[in-house]
């Protein structure tokens, strides 16, 4: 397991209700994304995770975003 550095993106995705500020945090290493509504802490941070879930390397790193 290993430390990622990743990076976070500020832009709006399509809800239910219209348009909604959200986040985009891309992986340090590979680059995989994940995306979540709302752009505080807890949006990064289950970024994070998910990237975790999510690697298509099936790797279990530890990844980091400033913001976070």
């Amino acid at each position: 397991m290993s430390r990622v550095e990743c990076e976070v993106e500020y832009l709006e995705l399509d809800g239910d209700h219209g348009t909604v500020s959200s986040v985009r945090v891309h992986c340090g290493q590979c680059g995989h994304a994940t995306e979540s509504f709302g752009q505080g802490g807890a949006s990064i941070r289950r970024c994070l995770a998910l990237l975790r879930e999510e690697c298509p390397e099936e790797e279990e790193n530890f990844y980091t975003a400033d913001g976070d």
